[in-house]
């Protein structure tokens, strides 16, 4: 069994367990995840790989934060309320998020090996080096971080 067909097996398991717990938001979300992953590998004609897979799940949780964002304008508090339940249900499937200051240590780092093969620190006008520098080293840890706060935080570290 792939890792995608693992994930789906896991997912379908676990939609049963939270169907008999009458846990309609979990059921719900879970579904959502089945489906969007289905859909994915449907619309690439081939199962998808486990990074393909995270990045399906990541674009999930990023239209939940901009509904959150909407709801929240919109003074919908009890909506942006279950788009946050459905973000914690979808991050159980993903790998660990970094935290700030593990994301700031290996922005560093990726700075100065980019100084240091380059002979000169970058510039702020290099973020995308960077940044694509700093995605590598997360991809290959087996870590994540939300594009915009890598970027972000990489913008910090070369105006500081």
């Amino acid at each position: 069994m792939t890792d995608a067909g693992a994930l789906e097996a896991q997912i379908s398991q676990q939609i049963i367990t939270a169907m008999k717990a009458h846990d309609q938001v979990r059921t719900g979300t879970l579904r959502l995840i089945k489906n969007a992953l289905k859909n994915k590998a449907i619309e690439k004609r081939a199962p998808l790989t486990p990074a393909e897979s995270e990045r399906a799940l990541g674009v999930m949780i990023k239209q939940r934060r901009d509904s959150i964002e909407q709801f929240t304008k919109g003074n919908r508090p009890e909506l942006a309320a279950i788009e946050e339940a459905e973000i914690v249900v979808i991050e159980e499937f993903l790998p660990k998020a970094l935290d700030e200051a593990g994301l700031r240590a290996l922005v560093v780092e990726a700075i100065a090996e980019i100084a240091s093969t380059s002979g000169n620190a970058p510039t702020p006008k290099e973020i995308g080096v960077v940044i694509k520098a700093v995605q590598a080293r997360l991809q290959s840890a087996g870590l994540r971080a939300e594009g915009r706060i890598v970027s972000e935080t990489v913008k910090k570290e070369l105006a500081g």
